[in-house]
């Protein structure tokens, strides 16, 4: 069950599903424990792995970006951790003042939480580098993912791109496909993309 507080946010959430409107929370470094409540109670689908899908004629792959391409060891290594059945039976059981606690101690090692913005790594971006592996498999026309902070639009040659959201902490950024193709957006203009492409 999610910490107390955020019940607007919740329920913001469930207008969506209640009118219809199907909801998708790809679930990331910060919701590896977050089991039915959402699906049951907001009508929310959940999401654990990268999904491929088409949309408009266009491939789309899709996910979370949080352990994949390379690099990122510790966080790998507490993935698996994270995900054992007896940590979570043990979390489960664990009084809620000291889960609750567990918890925010980790969100507070979060880099988002800080409020510093993350760096652009250039050739070194780890899910770029992921996308292009991805390419050479299966041709895709986007990867979309999060967890990097960053907005970033860049090409993977041909007509295929990676497009990092980025945050609504310093850039308020989200992405629009259209029949004008994908779009890095700004609800209050702050983006800085353009910084960010090679």
């Amino acid at each position: 069950m999610p910490h107390k507080g955020f019940v607007r946010l919740q329920a913001e959430i469930a207008s969506f599903t209640d009118a219809g409107i199907p909801v998708y929370w790809f679930t990331g470094n910060h919701d590896m424990w977050i089991f039915s409540y959402f699906e049951k109670e907001l009508g929310v689908k959940m999401i654990r792995t990268p999904q491929s899908c088409v949309f408009n004629g266009k491939k789309f792959y899709l996910g979370h970006g949080d352990g994949l391409g390379p690099g990122d060891r510790v966080y790998k290594a507490l993935k698996h951790v994270f995900a054992n059945r007896f940590f979570q039976e043990w979390f489960r059981v664990t009084p809620a003042s000291i889960g609750i606690g567990i918890a925010n101690a980790w969100s507070r090692k979060s880099r988002i939480s800080g409020l510093k913005k993350e760096k652009y790594l250039g050739d070194k971006e780890w899910l770029y580098l992921y996308a292009l592996e991805q390419q050479k498999k299966s041709h895709h026309h986007y990867y979309i993912f999060g967890h990097r902070h960053l907005p970033l639009d860049i090409s993977l040659g041909e007509d295929s791109r990676y497009i990092n959201l980025g945050e609504w902490v310093h850039y308020d950024t989200y992405a629009v496909f259209s029949e004008q193709g994908l779009q890095l957006c700004s609800y209050n203009n702050r983006i800085e993309v353009a910084a960010f492409r090679p």
